[in-house]
């Protein structure tokens, strides 16, 4: 007579690493540019969901953020950084404190854009019009109604 199998028992889920004190800190995954988010003392964190191995900064590193003008994906850079190559669209993007930076509207598509003070002019990263800072627009810029 046969004997009946009983399925295998269900492996507890595996309970993530963490510090007693529960501290952790995130980042930006390096492949899918997912937020992540790792326990103080990783040196490195593989992503969910790409499996892409993130290096953790040493500690103490003060990191910023930008969005890229190119494709609008958030950044996460060493605070200090001059520029920011995007790992998606490859632009290079300017990284600037907040107080060396001003914004205009795009005299075209209206796109909400960024430039260093003292610039003369902005192209826009959407539609490539440059906007001049500073000037009044042109009479060929206004509209007028009748």
């Amino acid at each position: 007579m046969p004997v009946p199998l009983a399925p295998y028992p269900t492996p507890p889920a595996p309970v993530p690493f963490t510090p007693p004190n529960g501290a952790q800190s995130q980042l930006v995954c390096s492949g899918c540019r997912n937020l992540l988010m790792y326990p103080l003392g990783a040196t490195s964190v593989c992503c969910a969901v790409c499996n892409a191995v993130t290096t953790v900064p040493p500690p103490g590193t003060e990191m910023a953020q930008l969005l890229c003008g190119g494709c609008h994906t958030l950044l996460m850079y060493i605070r200090g950084a001059t520029s920011v190559q995007c790992s998606c669209c490859h632009t290079i993007n300017l990284a600037l404190e907040a107080n060396q930076v001003a914004h205009v509207n795009c005299g075209n598509c209206r796109m909400l854009l960024m430039y260093q003070y003292g610039a003369r002019s902005v192209k826009c990263a959407v539609c490539n019009y440059v906007t001049s800072i500073g000037a009044a627009p042109s009479t060929a810029d206004q509209k007028f109604s009748s």
